[in-house]
């Protein structure tokens, strides 16, 4: 029995998921770098990024997101975005609105979505601080929720 264990250990171990990256294009000069270092850091874990997508902003995320996960091709999806602190509590309603909808999707296509938006209630030198944090984070969410997902089922 351990055996069996050990063999499906090293077998899942090998393989790992294919990504696709969905970035938001607000804030683009923070969230293009972390586009390339969530790039980077899959390709470090071994990850294929099969596509990177781009939306005009994190609300407008979750129609090219179900779009994504419907593909064959791609095992987990990384969105990537900021939310800045603006003059109203606009940034609480579509920080809210984007983490539940990217919930729902997950949950629907049985796909791991890794949640590497930051805000609601950050600032500009806040965002930019999280941009590797997020990034990075993102993508171990995704590959070790995939992993999981494997392993259990």
């Amino acid at each position: 029995m351990q055996d069996l264990f050990t063999r499906g250990e090293k077998n899942m171990s090998n393989k790992n998921p294919r990504l696709a990256l969905l970035t938001s294009q607000v804030n683009y000069d923070h969230t293009f770098l972390m586009e390339k270092r969530a790039e980077e850091h899959a390709e470090f874990l071994g990850c294929t990024v099969v596509v990177k997508s781009h939306v005009p902003g994190a609300f407008d995320m979750p129609l090219i997101l179900k779009t994504l996960l419907e593909r064959e091709d791609i095992d987990a999806v990384v969105t990537l975005g900021t939310i800045i602190k603006g003059e109203t509590d606009h940034d609480k309603l579509i920080a809210n609105q984007v983490a539940r909808k990217i919930t729902d999707l997950s949950l629907e296509y049985g796909k791991p979505v890794a949640l590497g938006i930051s805000g609601p209630g950050v600032t500009m030198m806040q965002s930019k601080a999280r941009i590797e944090k997020f990034a990075v984070d993102a993508v171990q969410s995704a590959v070790k929720l995939w992993r999981e997902k494997q392993r259990i089922s």
